[in-house]
């Protein structure tokens, strides 16, 4: 039986991805390191979050994606279950875009 990842190697990610200062470095590293699947997922819940968090509904969400109902709820989930990242680092990239669309 594999051993599972030990602390440090998480704490070694999370430390590389903090140290990355620009979007074309963040897809770069992320093409390397995960499968063009795992980042579709990953940008699928992502957009899935900010429009639950600017107020849209179940229906709404799925009539302007292509996200499954499976990461709707999982998503849904994590938002009001979950750690708080979404919400946390979210939060002021939904409010900045508001603001642009309002000016």
């Amino acid at each position: 039986m594999k051993k599972p990842l030990d602390d440090h190697s998480h704490r070694r990610l999370y430390e590389v991805l903090a140290k990355i200062n620009k979007p074309e470095d963040i897809q770069i590293f992320l093409e390397d390191l995960c499968t063009i699947n795992e980042v579709n997922q990953m940008s699928q819940r992502l957009q899935c979050a900010e429009l639950m968090l600017k107020g849209y509904t179940y229906s709404q969400i799925t009539e302007l994606s292509s996200i499954s109902s499976a990461t709707l709820s999982r998503v849904s989930r994590c938002l009001q279950y979950g750690s708080g990242g979404y919400s946390k680092l979210l939060a002021s990239f939904v409010n900045n875009r508001e603001e642009k669309n309002d000016t």
